[in-house]
């Protein structure tokens, strides 16, 4: 097959402009990347027994605050949760000591040691 220097072969074309389609509709969130803030509005209220799990964002280059983010059990949806509510610095002050107690268990067991055995010593 005989190339002349100029021309680009129409399957090559189209292969790229597919590859540049595909790219253009992958969203950055999905790769861990979060370009601006996802608050607009935060809860003060107490909704403590509705939340199955809390997301911690500090303040980054793209989000000049930081932002708790509680997905409830029932219907799965996202809440920010106003970070200078009282209740909400509880949520948080549980989330950081159970965050801390599972990962000084992960260490343990990977040091081969149980929890009892570490407050034995």
């Amino acid at each position: 097959m005989k190339m002349t220097s100029g021309k680009i072969p129409i399957s090559s074309l189209l292969v790229f402009l597919a590859l540049l389609t595909i790219t253009e509709g992958i969203s950055l969130r999905g790769l861990g990347m979060e370009l601006r803030c996802r608050c607009i509005k935060t809860e003060s209220r107490r909704i403590g027994q509705h939340i199955r799990k809390v997301e911690i964002n500090k303040a980054n280059s793209h989000c000049e605050k930081s932002e708790i983010i509680a997905t409830l059990k029932k219907t799965g949806l996202e809440v920010c949760l106003d970070p200078e509510a009282p209740w909400v610095k509880e949520v948080i002050a549980r989330t950081m000591s159970s965050r801390r107690r599972l990962n000084l268990q992960t260490e343990l067991f990977n040091a081969g040691l149980s929890v009892d055995e570490h407050h034995q010593k």
